[in-house]
């Protein structure tokens, strides 16, 4: 329950016309919308087939890009995938929720500086997606990830879900194949596949609530370590990279391979139930790719970096509200918009006692011509992490992406539009870009109480 946290004042029905063309944003009483929201687990921008990749095999979510609009230039909130989920489901910044590393996080102890007191949970007095829909009728499931915090305080069910099939504190499954020895999940027949299983969860949910308003959260555990995946499909991508220069391991692709048939069963039920079109479908990834496992090239490195190859991700919106679908999109977009995009679309008035960083993109989606208000996109990390990255914030403006330093204060400038692997170091310069840009980064810090890393003695 949401309590005196929430808004409690009648909803409405709006439509836009005028503003929005064919886009129509109603209460769940005229009509109801559905939410499915599907988060991949290290997922580099550039691994599906439709953003790139003539490796991996993703037909499923190439099909459902060409049902709703695909966003070149999508980005997590984090270079780590705790801080994104909460970002997601909160729409509010990780540095604003101090949330700022993987839950537990990485240990340096000879490094020159230590990383701030962060919360390492997020906690019970944010209002997330899943309670706003819940207050308002919504059935709600999280059928996968969590690594939001310990079980049973900090878990799904205290955030606004009915049910919580696989979610625990752990960022990562001890195993692919049942048993899984998850303990929010019963074991299937030995061998189960634990991509497979989450379909199934997540199919059986659909079916279960076709008839009333659903809030679907699936943040799958693939393609996260360990990388395992069913024999045969490794077999099939170890033939296939016989000879060629592959984009990934063949384990890896064959992972990838059955998340994109979890999609298409997930999209398969919504449209056996005759709900796909009042249904708004979301599909992203928490970070970048891991290195060493798949590339993100063009982009720079990947997973816990500082660079673009962290925070790219692919980002799919199909269903309810899309006009023109098939669409490509350049805007930058986050997953902090995630959360007021679910908002507007179903008609849910925002918490007015939260400050949220997502801006909603209905206006882009319900009509091709349309932009998002110019706007600054942030990222703080003041940690270090096992591939190597050191603490360091960043801001995205226009073409240009800028980074802090925070170990020797150094700064780096680049355009990402002629430069998108950040190769390039051009602060020197654009010297008056790069002032401007690190007083913004400053301004910013201090505006959502960023937590800084401490310089040892």
């Amino acid at each position: 329950m949401l309590n005196h946290r929430l808004y409690t004042g009648l909803i409405v029905v709006i439509i836009c016309v005028a503003c929005y063309g064919i886009f129509t944003v109603q209460s769940i009483s005229a009509q109801p919308f559905n939410v499915v929201v599907m988060l991949a687990d290290d997922l580099g921008a550039h691994d599906l087939g439709i953003d790139g990749s003539v490796w991996h095999e993703t037909p499923h979510l190439d099909a459902l890009a060409h049902r709703g609009v695909r966003f070149t230039c999508g980005y997590s909130a984090c270079t780590v995938c705790s801080p994104s989920r909460a970002g997601l489901l909160t729409g509010r910044h990780p540095a604003r929720l101090h949330l700022t590393d993987w839950i537990a996080g990485h240990n340096r102890p000879n490094a020159p500086l230590s990383p701030p007191n962060w919360t390492k949970q997020l906690v019970l007095g944010e209002i997330t997606i899943a309670e706003l829909l819940h207050a308002s009728g919504y059935a709600t499931a999280s059928i996968g990830k969590w690594h939001l915090g310990d079980l049973p305080e900090f878990g799904p069910l205290k955030q606004g879900f009915d049910c919580n099939r696989g979610g625990t504190h752990r960022g990562q499954p001890p195993n692919y194949f049942a048993p899984y020895k998850i303990s929010t999940l019963s074991d299937g027949p030995e061998g189960e596949y634990l991509t497979d299983r989450e379909a199934s969860e997540s199919v059986r949910f659909i079916q279960e609530n076709q008839n009333s308003p659903f809030f679907l959260y699936v943040p799958f555990h693939a393609v996260h370590s360990p990388i395992q995946a069913k024999p045969n499909r490794i077999g099939e991508f170890k033939a296939k990279a016989a000879g060629a220069q592959t984009q990934s391991t063949p384990a890896y692709a064959a992972m990838l391979s059955s998340l994109d048939d979890a999609v298409g069963r997930i999209v398969d039920a919504l449209d056996d139930c005759k709900i796909f079109d009042r249904t708004l479908v979301i599909f992203t990834s928490d970070n970048g790719g891991l290195q060493g496992v798949t590339s993100n090239a063009p982009l720079r490195v990947g997973k816990g970096s500082a660079y673009e190859g962290g925070v790219r991700v692919p980002f799919i919106v199909a269903g309810q509200g899309i006009s023109a679908p098939g669409r490509v999109c350049n805007e930058p977009v986050t997953g902090l918009d995630i959360f007021p995009t679910i908002a507007e679309v179903v008609g849910i008035p925002l918490p007015r006692e939260s400050v949220l960083d997502g801006k909603s993109l209905v206006p882009i989606l319900a009509r091709p011509d349309a932009h998002l208000e110019k706007r600054d996109l942030f990222w703080h990390y003041p940690h270090y992490h096992a591939g190597g990255a050191t603490p360091y914030s960043a801001i995205r403006r226009d073409r240009w992406r800028l980074i802090e330093f925070f170990e020797d204060n150094r700064i780096e400038l680049y355009d990402i539009e002629s430069d998108p692997g950040e190769s390039k170091e051009c602060s020197d310069r654009e010297g008056d870009t790069t002032a401007v840009m690190a007083q913004s980064l400053i301004e910013w810090r201090k505006e959502v109480g960023a937590q800084q890393p401490i310089r040892k003695p």
